[in-house]
């Protein structure tokens, strides 16, 4: 595969020095972009974008393509594929978000849930290799998945957007049977994750979506300790540097502490907590990627430089700041205003490395 041009993204996780603050986007490729809409519309379905690896591969670059300065790529995919591969039916349906045809709640139905088989997930492999081969070493390529604990509500709920009472009902009168859920989902995700790692991804992330809805005590039960699980398990080199680790918990900001003792190089936070602050409880143990709220890029230029240069001045000077949102980008952004975004990172961040 072609020699790497940028790694200043994986330098920065690594906290190594950089000559500018990196920035990528979660959710880069997607609603938001004119061209992602016509691919979509192409392909017919979300998840026909997701498992035909040309498809994957032609939306993973749109965002590289319309904005040059961004420093990483993500695999065009779904945290959802693995519930998906384990047997218990995704769909889409239109407005509404994911479902599944089946639920984990009984517990016959809970006890027979095991590690799938991967070639059940080779489409997303094809995609990663695909990816890495068409970005052709501009930037790195980020692989990822969804954390145990956020993979267990869509599987036990079956759908997005609830309450969690099912599930939350379920770790207080039946933790056993929970265990039981997060600790096959833990095996799988590392599994899935090394199989990335072997296919061309050059860092890896965690998404802990629906971390933030647990309680102080469940959190340290059902979500950290399955996230350090998969991180210990994870391939540690490929392709003669180290495979960075970053694990982001929603609504998270509790327990960065804790966060920063798993081994992961990196934490990812969301707007709710000063990054400078962040900085100063995890001290020198781990790189922090974030923060911007996705909803300043719904405002003006001004307004998105203004926010831009009060993150990088918060965070200060010094390496292991990887800039991005605090989650996902939203369908409603303009464009141009996630334009005006990684300029002004670009632009402002030089004077905060040597």
């Amino acid at each position: 595969m072609a020699q790497l041009q940028n790694d200043t993204f994986l330098r920065a996780l690594m906290r190594e020095p950089t000559p500018y603050t990196p920035v990528w986007m979660m959710r880069q490729a997607g609603r938001y972009l004119p061209e992602y809409r016509e691919s979509r519309k192409t392909a017919g379905s979300f998840l026909q974008l997701c498992k035909n690896p040309s498809f994957a591969t032609e939306v993973t670059l749109q965002p590289l393509d319309r904005y040059p300065l961004l420093d990483a790529s993500i695999l065009f995919s779904d945290i959802l594929t693995v519930p998906d591969a384990m047997g218990l039916g995704l769909y889409f349906e239109e407005g509404e978000g994911p479902k599944f045809d089946r639920t984990l709640r009984e517990e016959a139905d809970i006890k027979k849930l095991h590690v799938p088989d991967m070639a059940e997930l080779q489409y997303v492999f094809d995609a990663v290799s695909s990816i890495r081969t068409a970005v052709n070493g501009r930037v790195p390529l980020i692989g990822f998945a969804g954390s145990p604990w956020t993979l267990a509500t869509y599987m036990v709920e079956g759908k997005g957007g609830t309450d969690f009472l099912t599930i939350k009902k379920m770790a207080y009168a039946r933790p056993d049977l929970l265990h039981h859920i997060l600790e096959v989902t833990a095996q799988t995700v590392m599994q899935y994750l090394n199989a990335q790692i072997a296919a061309g991804a050059q860092a890896v992330m965690i998404f802990d979506s629906w971390g933030g809805a647990l309680s102080h005590k469940a959190y340290l039960e059902f979500s950290l300790p399955y996230m350090q699980k998969i991180i210990n398990g994870l391939t540690r080199e490929a392709d003669g540097r180290i495979v960075p680790r970053v694990a982001f918990t929603k609504g998270g900001a509790l327990w960065l502490e804790a966060q920063a003792e798993i081994g992961a190089d990196a934490i990812g936070l969301d707007w709710t907590i000063d990054i400078g602050q962040a900085r100063k409880r995890v001290g020198d143990k781990v790189a922090l990627q974030g923060n911007l709220d996705p909803a300043i890029l719904l405002s003006t230029t001004e307004a998105i430089e203004k926010e831009v240069a009060s993150i990088l001045g918060s965070y200060g000077h010094g390496n292991g700041h990887v800039f991005n949102l605090g989650h996902g980008i939203t369908q409603w952004t303009p464009p141009e205003n996630a334009a005006a975004m990684i300029s002004a990172v670009r632009n402002f961040s030089t004077q905060y490395h040597e």
